[in-house]
């Protein structure tokens, strides 16, 4: 096995310098190696800023959709091309630097990433604490790391300055979205920003004084960021044998690791969890797992996810309307959600599922395989984003109408095992799964999420996230102290055509000052 060391391509251990350009130079190299290969990442602390780290223009599910504006992301770790690699930081701490992807596995077989930690310096993500209140004023704390000013009765933010001297970000008051956190007893909810409104003055210690009567808030957090999702945090697109084990994910930018088309995923002992010393709780600007059109093996296990700013673990695929028909083999498809788009759904060789939208029936789908595609390749804007062209292997009957039926590829929809991981201060879902193949989730403790512990859904009218459920367990888990049923089987069909999901099993799970049913189905 051949071994490239970043300290050797110039990188610094002291993270005094930028070793973004010797980082890109090392994975460069051993991407291109013949046979098995590691990167070593010796003990230190690197610092990687944007502006030399490597750029590739890429459509991301789940996050910006087809915003050119947003297309060329920008990666600290890239391994593309790959196979055989594994990335090894035992005692490492990587602090990135402005909005960028920490690590990205694109077109690779067999890497496995292991032991390090990942920061980001100043987050576009700002962490208000209350310190102290009367009857109509508030003060407030945040992290060293943020940089402010006062505006009249407005708080500008700013990002740490970039090498151009710019700031890498800038913001207004409550940014755009705004949830509460309360450390005492960990609980995390979404809500309305008070921090803003009825603003009589601002003064230099943040004392923030206001026209009328508040509540004590003292001790809440509020954390409040921007919306776009210009980035994900990691990124894993048609790729297989991908490990992710015993890492430090201490903050994720943009959103949490987005897998995309891709096979055999594991994630293992990582702990998503803020870094206390930092004064910051939130340890992503979104999911922190969000699986879209996986196959194969997906193993989450043994991991911490601490404080996100939606779902701990979300694993679906996708639906595409059928737009038009233009034989009896081949149709139109179109990505509906605009958070979505400007990538494949389907190789030559997937096989395809038609769904009636209305009941996501199983009874009345049509499968057939797909033999050509014409449409986006994810990286470019020289096809329409949003559609694609199918011809597949069977003539499709005459009831197949446009508008009225979705297509989903079933040959990305994994078998899932998430175990023995803790979910906790979660404002939303602890897991959302619609994955059709064999799911088990099993001894896990699910602390006061903010919605379902587990939730299992199917939607080809809204998110457009499929498909169904055939073969589930969810046994030995914990839930502890939610406000929402622990298990919420609700997928979203408007016409009762026969069951959506089956194969569900719930059994020898524990209940601890839970308020809701602890089972709600509709199948």
């Amino acid at each position: 096995m051949r071994v490239f060391d970043v300290v050797d391509f110039g990188a610094d251990p002291t993270g005094r310098r930028d070793s973004a350009d010797a980082f890109a130079a090392t994975f460069r190299e051993a991407c291109g190696c013949d046979g098995p290969s590691e990167v070593l990442i010796p003990p230190g602390t690197y610092a990687l800023y944007p502006e030399r780290a490597e750029r590739r223009d890429l459509y991301v599910s789940n996050t910006v959709g087809a915003d050119e504006r947003y297309r060329t992301k920008t990666i600290a770790m890239l391994v593309e091309g790959a196979r055989d690699l594994t990335v090894t930081g035992t005692g490492a701490a990587l602090v990135l630097h402005g909005q960028q992807t920490a690590l990205a596995v694109i077109d690779s077989e067999n890497v496995r990433w292991a032991g390090f930690s990942v920061d980001y310096h100043a987050p576009s993500l700002v962490e208000a604490r209350v310190v102290a209140a009367g009857p109509d004023w508030r003060q407030i704390a945040v992290p060293k790391d943020v940089m402010w000013r006062i505006d009249g009765t407005h708080l500008i933010w700013e990002g740490e300055q970039g090498k151009g001297g710019r700031p890498y970000w800038t913001g207004r008051d409550g940014l755009d979205y705004t949830q509460v956190h309360d450390p005492r007893t960990g609980r995390t909810r979404r809500c309305d920003n008070p921090l803003f409104t009825g603003v009589r003055a601002i003064r230099e210690d943040l004392t923030i004084e206001y026209d009328h009567a508040i509540d004590d808030d003292t001790g809440l957090v509020y954390q409040m960021r921007p919306t776009v999702r210009d980035h994900p945090g990691m990124f894993i697109w048609e790729s297989r044998g991908v490990a992710l084990d015993h890492l430090q994910v201490r903050y994720l930018h943009g959103f949490g690791i987005l897998g995309q088309l891709s096979r055999d995923l594991t994630i293992s002992d990582v702990r998503f969890q803020a870094d206390p010393e930092t004064g910051r709780y939130t340890a992503s600007y979104a999911d922190f797992v969000n699986l879209s059109s996986m196959g194969g093996q997906v193993r989450i296990e043994d991991c911490v996810f601490a404080v996100a700013h939606d779902d701990a673990i979300n694993v679906h695929g996708t639906y595409l309307v059928v737009k038009e028909r233009a034989d009896d083999r081949t149709v139109v498809l179109e990505y509906r959600h605009p958070e979505t788009a400007g990538f494949p759904a389907f190789h030559p060789g997937d096989e395809v599922e038609f769904i009636e939208r209305a009941s996501l029936a199983a009874e009345t789908a049509i499968r057939a395989r797909i033999e050509t595609v014409d449409g986006p390749n994810g990286r470019d804007d020289s096809h329409d984003p949003f559609t694609m062209t199918v011809t597949v292997d069977r003539a499709l009957p005459t009831d197949l109408v446009t508008e009225d039926w979705a297509a989903e590829n079933i040959s990305y929809s994994p078998d899932v095992t998430i175990a023995g991981n803790l979910i906790t201060g979660i404002p939303t879902r602890g897991v959302l799964l619609t994955a059709r193949g064999h799911c088990v989730i099993e001894g896990n403790t699910f602390d006061d999420t903010g919605m379902a512990g587990i939730f299992v859904s199917g939607d080809a009218n809204d998110w457009f996230e499929s498909g169904p459920v055939r073969d589930l367990t969810i046994r030995d888990n914990e839930f502890r102290s939610l406000t929402a049923p622990a298990v919420l089987v609700e997928p979203t069909n408007t016409v009762d055509g026969g069951p959506v999901h089956s194969g569900i099993t719930v059994e020898h799970n524990r209940f601890v000052d839970c308020t809701e049913p602890h089972v709600k189905p509709k199948c």
